[in-house]
C-alpha cells in the first residue's frame, strides 16, 4: 500500500490535515484509533472564543474545514468584545457534539482521493533521516512520501481523578503506547503536559432561576466568509452564568491534597496550562478571589448533558459532588460525568520548521496537542498548514510561511519554534502585535489569495472574493469623491447628531472619521447599494486609518528583518563575544533570518548585533 500522505490522528489537525491533501489531489491515508471518534470535542462543547474565533476565520479563508462545519452544527453564536475595538472582537459558537464530527465524518468520506483506515501507529519507517511510512500495531508497513502526526493528547496518555491513574484517552480508549518512545530514539526532546475537563451536568436537575441568563447575539453570524448562516436567531440554544462562592472553596482548600495536582498522585510531571487552570488552581492562584465565573453550557440536542465550563478539576468523585453541590441553582445537580486531568507526551516544538516539518526527519510534520498547543483551534489550524506544506514539498514549491502580521496563525507558529512551551500554549489577542491588522472582518482579506494560491480556494469562491474586494474599493472612492457641502440642512442634521457645524465642504470619507457618524448616518446623503458587510468593512477602515497605517508601518520595518536571512548551517559556538545562553538558544532554534532571532528568548540586542557583523563579515548578509 502506497500513498503520498499519510495522517496519523483523527482530531482537529488530523481532519484539517487530511482535507487539505486530499483537495489538493494527493493520495492520502487517515489512520485513526476509533473512527467513530474522529472530530470529536472531548473538551468543551464550543468552537472560537477569543483570538480563537479569529483562527477559524482564518482557516476558512485559507480553504479549511472547520468553521464551515461548526457553522451546520451550532447550538448557539456569539460576537465577543462587540462593544470594544474591532482588534478583539471573534466569534465563538456553542457546537453540537453530536453532529459536528458526524457533519467532518461525511466531509472525509465524500474526498475522493481520502481513504480512512482504524488502527494505532506504532512506528515509523526511517531511511536516511527520511520517513517513508508508518507501521501498524499488526505490524502491516504502510509506506507514503510525507507523514503528518497529529496524535492529540493520546501519547503515553494517563487519565487523573483523585489518587488513581489510568493509561486510558479521554474517551476512555487506548492510547499510543510506543511512538513517542520512538520519537525520542530518533532524537526528539519529549515533553510531558497536562490539560483536564470539568463535570457533565445532567440538563434537568439544574435550577436555572438562580442562574444569569446567556442568550446567543441577536442577529447573525457565520464563520464562513462563504455560504450563509444555518441557524435562527430566536431557536438559539441559550448559555448560562453562574459564580463559585466562599463554600466552594473551602472544600477545595480542605482536600486539596486529594487532587491529583496536589498529593493524591506523586508522580506527575506534566505542566498545566496556564491560562485555561483547573478550579483548584484559580483557588490557589488567585487566593484573593471571593468568586471565579462559571458558565452552563449545552453539549448537544441529542442528549442531556451540560457542560460546566470553568470547573475543570482531578479531585476524587466524591470531592466533586460536594463541589458542584455547593454551587447555587446546582444543589441537587446530577453528575453524568465526572471531571478528569489527563496528562500526555508531546514534542517540544522548537524542534520544527516554521513550515511544521521537523528538523530532525525529513518530510515528517506534526500539527496539534502534539506540539504543545490546547484548543481544538490551534489544532486545526497547524493541521491545516502541514498539510498544505506537505503537499507543496511533493510539488517542489516553497512552503507557506505566515507572517506574525498575516494571520493568528502565523503568530501561533512562530511563538511555537521559536520560543517553545513550558505549558499546553494557548492563542491570546495580546500574543500578536499587530492584532488591529489580524481581526475578525478582514481574515478573508488577509489569506483567501494564499488559499487559491495553493489550490483549496476554487474559482467560483475566489471570484466571488474579488467582487468583494472590488466593491470595498469602490464604496471608498465614492466616499473620498462625495462632499457635502454646507447649508442649513445640513446644519440641522449635524445639530441632532450634536456633530460641529461646516465651515466648508467635506468628503464623506473625511465625514465618517468623526465619532457620532457611522456609514447610517452617511447614508443620510448618499445612497450605497452595498451589503452590510461591505459597508461595516469600509468603516472601520476608514474610522481607524491612522492606527491600522501605524500597524502596518511597524509590520514592514518587522518583514525587513525578516528579510535579512540567515543560514541554518551556522556555528554559532564559534562566533566569539556572542553570550552562552544565546550560542545556546541560536543552535537549539536555528532561526532562519534576523527577524526571527529578535524572538528568541534569552537572545538579546546586543546579541543580534553580533550575528549581524558576523553575517556581514561572512558574506551572508543579503
Amino acid at each position: 500500500m502506497d500513498y503520498e500522505v499519510i495522517v496519523v490522528g483523527g482530531g482537529h489537525a488530523g481532519c484539517e490535515a487530511a482535507l487539505a491533501s486530499s483537495r489538493k489531489g494527493h493520495s492520502t491515508l487517515l489512520i485513526t484509533g476509533r473512527i467513530e471518534n474522529i472530530a470529536t470535542m472531548p473538551c468543551n462543547p464550543s468552537i472560537g472564543g477569543s483570538a480563537k474565533g479569529i483562527v477559524v476565520r482564518e482557516i476558512d479563508a485559507l480553504g479549511g474545514e472547520m468553521g464551515r462545519n461548526a457553522d451546520k452544527s451550532l447550538l448557539q453564536m456569539k460576537l465577543l468584545n462587540y462593544k470594544k475595538g474591532p482588534a478583539v472582537r471573534a466569534l465563538r459558537a456553542q457546537a453540537d457534539k453530536i453532529t459536528y464530527p458526524k457533519n467532518m465524518l461525511k466531509t472525509l468520506q465524500a474526498e475522493k482521493k481520502l481513504e480512512i483506515k482504524e488502527s494505532l501507529v506504532e512506528d515509523l519507517i526511517i531511511n536516511d533521516q527520511t520517513v517513508c511510512g508508518v507501521i501498524l500495531e499488526d505490524g502491516t508497513k504502510i509506506s507514503s512520501k510525507m507523514v503528518i502526526l497529529t496524535t492529540g493528547t493520546y501519547m503515553k496518555a494517563d487519565i487523573l481523578v483523585g489518587d488513581t491513574r489510568k493509561r486510558e484517552g479521554p474517551h476512555g480508549e487506548r492510547p499510543s503506547l510506543f511512538l513517542s518512545d520512538r520519537l525520542k530514539d530518533l532524537g526528539f526532546k519529549i515533553i510531558r503536559l497536562k490539560t483536564g475537563t470539568p463535570q457533565r451536568i445532567k440538563k434537568d436537575s439544574i435550577d436555572y432561576s438562580k442562574l444569569q441568563l446567556e442568550p446567543g447575539a441577536d442577529k447573525l453570524y457565520t464563520f464562513s466568509h462563504d455560504y450563509p448562516a444555518e441557524y435562527k436567531v430566536d431557536q438559539q440554544i441559550p448559555c448560562y452564568l453562574l459564580y463559585t462562592n466562599e463554600k466552594t472553596h473551602q472544600i477545595i482548600r480542605e482536600n486539596l491534597q486529594k487532587s491529583s495536582m496536589y498529593g493524591g498522585l506523586d508522580d506527575v510531571k506534566g505542566i498545566g496550562p496556564r491560562y485555561c487552570p483547573s478550579i483548584e488552581d484559580k483557588v490557589v492562584r488567585f487566593a484573593d478571589k471571593e468568586k471565579h465565573q462559571l458558565f452552563v453550557e449545552p453539549e448537544s440536542l441529542f442528549y442531556d448533558d451540560i457542560y460546566l465550563q470553568g470547573f475543570s478539576t482531578s479531585m476524587p468523585k466524591e470531592i466533586q459532588e460536594q463541589m458542584v453541590h455547593s454551587l447555587v441553582g446546582l444543589e441537587h445537580a446530577e453528575i453524568t460525568h465526572y471531571g478528569y486531568a489527563i496528562e500526555y507526551d508531546a514534542i517540544y516544538p522548537t524542534q520544527l520548521k516554521q513550515s511544521l516539518e521537523t528538523k530532525l526527519i525529513q518530510n515528517l510534520y506534526t500539527a496539534g496537542q502534539i506540539n504543545g498547543t490546547s484548543g481544538y483551534e490551534e489544532a486545526a489550524c497547524q493541521g491545516l498548514i502541514a498539510g498544505i506544506n506537505a503537499c507543496l514539498k511533493l510539488e517542489g514549491k516553497e512552503p507557506l510561511i505566515l507572517k506574525r502580521s498575516d494571520a493568528y496563525i502565523g503568530v501561533l507558529i512562530d511563538d511555537l519554534v521559536t520560543k517553545g512551551v513550558r505549558d499546553p500554549y494557548r492563542l491570546l489577542t495580546s500574543r500578536a502585535e499587530y492584532r488591529l491588522l489580524l481581526r475578525n472582518d478582514n481574515a478573508d482579506l488577509r489569506l483567501r489569495d494564499y488559499g487559491y494560491q495553493v489550490g483549496l480556494i476554487d474559482e467560483q469562491r475566489y471570484q466571488k472574493f474579488k467582487k468583494k474586494k472590488e466593491e470595498i474599493e469602490a464604496l471608498m472612492e465614492q466616499l473620498k469623491n462625495t462632499r457635502v457641502i454646507p447649508s442649513k440642512e445640513v446644519d440641522e442634521y449635524f445639530e441632532k447628531l450634536s456633530s460641529p457645524k461646516l465651515k466648508d465642504a467635506i468628503s464623506l470619507y473625511q465625514l465618517l472619521k468623526r465619532q457620532e457618524f457611522t456609514m447610517k448616518e452617511i447614508e443620510y446623503f448618499l445612497s450605497i447599494p452595498y451589503s452590510e458587510e461591505i459597508k461595516n468593512e469600509v468603516e472601520l477602515n476608514i474610522k481607524y486609518e491612522g492606527y491600522i497605517k501605524k500597524s502596518k508601518q511597524e509590520a514592514e520595518k518587522m518583514i525587513s528583518l525578516e528579510n535579512k536571512k540567515i543560514p541554518v548551517d551556522i556555528d554559532y559556538s564559534s562566533i566569539q563575544n556572542l553570550a552562552s545562553e544565546a550560542k545556546q538558544k541560536l543552535s537549539e532554534v536555528r532561526p532562519t533570518s534576523i527577524g526571527q532571532a529578535l524572538r528568541i528568548s534569552g537572545v538579546n540586542p546586543a546579541d543580534i548585533s553580533i550575528l549581524m557583523i558576523y553575517l556581514k563579515r561572512c558574506g551572508y548578509e543579503s
